[in-house]
């Protein structure tokens, strides 16, 4: 047994000793805790923590608890709170980190919390200090680690296991978070296309609606080369709905209108037809199976009487 707890024990009174590492360890304890509270990097706070627990241990040590005092420095601040800063070093701590109040009145339940922890805290000092003190019986002290063990690993085994869960699940979530390995490759725009191509898919943007310049309606389809009309020009929202025009209507009359139009200019190995004199009438007999209101022949003009135009009905 200590000089320190053989005097407590015996006389009842706190030597000098006792009280100067007290009033030295206390007031470094109570800063180290307030700067884990106020600190605003986590590093900071995980720094102040194994202040606190460094002043523990000495304080255990005084109190002829040994063997406590050296799992606090080796289990607390040796393993656990390195791990805590390995933990960080991973993950990454932005500086810059949100205050904002992510649940609702957290802030008063901690405060009420804190305040009530408090005050049990004062009732165990305070009874502990007025009461008649004492310190480690012989038995207590040769038998001390089997004490602490029988505690650990037979009243709290369960807490113990739960801790120790949560330890690993920290290291697990920190390895997790800053794995870099994809398990797939990186998919770029070469990789796209090449897939594209492979698909069959179409690579040129989509034609446009209207027959040529006589229609620009978007539910009209465009015509191919072939003549054909592409469904794929009118949008698929109209052709889910059904509100895409009849292309068979719109190709007979492109048919018409190159049919009129080829009669015009002349069939191929012809010359073209010699242009009207000056001051010859626009309905002129050449002209009239190209240029016909009723497109039977040629095109069909609209009420302004302008080529390519039609009144839709």
């Amino acid at each position: 047994m200590s000089p320190l707890a053989t005097t407590l024990l015996e006389s009842g009174e706190t030597t000098t000793a006792e009280a100067v590492l007290f009033w030295t360890l206390g007031p470094i304890m109570v800063l180290a805790a307030l700067g884990l509270l106020f600190a605003k990097k986590a590093v900071h706070a995980a720094l102040a923590v194994v202040v606190v627990m460094i002043s523990l241990a000495f304080l255990y040590v005084a109190q002829d608890a040994v063997f406590l005092g050296v799992v606090q420095v080796v289990v607390y601040t040796g393993a656990v709170m390195m791990l805590f800063l390995f933990v960080l070093m991973l993950v990454g701590v932005d500086s810059s980190d949100s205050l904002v109040e992510t649940i609702r009145g957290q802030r008063w339940i901690g405060l009420v919390a804190g305040i009530g922890l408090g005050a049990v805290l004062v009732g165990v000092v305070g009874r502990a200090t007025y009461g008649k003190p004492f310190g480690l019986s012989g038995e207590a002290v040769d038998n001390n680690p089997t004490g602490v063990a029988h505690i650990i690993f037979g009243e709290y085994v369960f807490a113990f296991e739960v801790v120790g869960a949560l330890l690993v699940t920290a290291a697990l979530g920190a390895l997790v978070l800053t794995h870099r390995q994809r398990l797939t490759p990186r998919v770029g725009q070469k990789e796209r296309a090449d897939a594209r191509v492979a698909a069959g898919a179409t690579l040129t943007p989509l034609p446009a609606p209207g027959v040529y310049a006589r229609h620009n309606a978007m539910d009209v389809p465009a015509l191919g080369p072939d003549g054909q009309p592409l469904e794929s020009s009118v949008p698929r929202v109209l052709r889910i709905r059904g509100q895409e025009a009849d292309a068979e209507e719109f190709a007979a009359r492109t048919e018409r209108v190159l049919a009129g139009a080829s009669s015009v200019r002349g069939v191929r190995g012809n010359p073209p037809p010699k242009a009207s004199p000056e001051g010859a009438p626009v309905n002129a007999p050449e002209l009239g199976a190209a240029v016909t209101d009723t497109g039977q022949d040629g095109p069909s003009t609209g009420a302004g009487g302008v080529v390519g135009q039609e009144d839709r009905t």
